[in-house]
């Protein structure tokens, strides 16, 4: 369930993934160093993982001003110096206002936005990546040598009636692109209600 309290957006889904995905940061991310959230939503998963990975610097953005907005209002009732001003950015254009970072983390962004969404959004940190840091994506994704849960092919197919651009993501097409850009697959996580982190690391 999502709702709006006045600038604040609230997400069920974020409240119960954040855990989950937190432990694989916290064993996969460097402790130290900068990292950059894209398409942080509400904001809710940005005040809950930088105050608990403090070494690294945490820079969430986002394409929407209503998103920006959100992001703000819950960084304003959190006590995380490490936690920076929200960013507009959108992973197709080439600025991304930011030269190079350690991590990047991109939660529930690749379905819900164009393939050439995705493909700015590889390119755009293997080019700004440090050659030993970690990206990771969560989300629902489509495995050639897995069956396609029947709760995401229904999800899937509200995606696509939304906007046909929609869909989950084949992670082959997705690994394609990335080796294309010099970025390699390490590890799939299983996370809860079909969903997974891909991590992703600099060839």
């Amino acid at each position: 369930m999502s709702y709006t309290i006045g600038m604040k957006q609230h997400s069920g889904a974020c409240e119960r993934n954040r855990d989950p995905i937190l432990a694989v940061l916290t064993r996969v991310f460097p402790s130290e160093g900068t990292a950059l959230e894209i398409a942080a939503g509400t904001g809710m998963h940005s005040v809950w993982f930088a105050p608990r990975l403090p070494g690294l610097t945490w820079i969430p953005t986002d394409t929407s001003e209503a998103a920006l907005a959100s992001i703000e209002a819950w960084r304003a009732e959190t006590v995380a110096p490490n936690l920076q001003p929200a960013r507009r950015l959108d992973s197709r254009e080439a600025d991304w206002g930011i030269d190079a970072f350690d991590a990047a983390l991109c939660c529930n962004m690749i379905h819900i936005s164009p393939w050439a969404s995705a493909v700015g959004l590889l390119q755009g940190v293997s080019r700004r990546l440090s050659p030993g840091g970690t990206f990771v994506t969560y989300g629902p994704y489509r495995f050639a040598d897995r069956p396609f849960a029947p709760s995401n092919a229904r999800f899937d197919a509200s995606l696509q009636a939304r906007d046909p651009s929609w869909g989950i993501r084949d992670v082959d097409a997705l690994v394609d692109v990335a080796s294309g850009v010099g970025l390699d697959l390490a590890e799939v996580v299983d996370m809860p209600a079909n969903n997974h982190c891909l991590v992703w690391r600099p060839a």
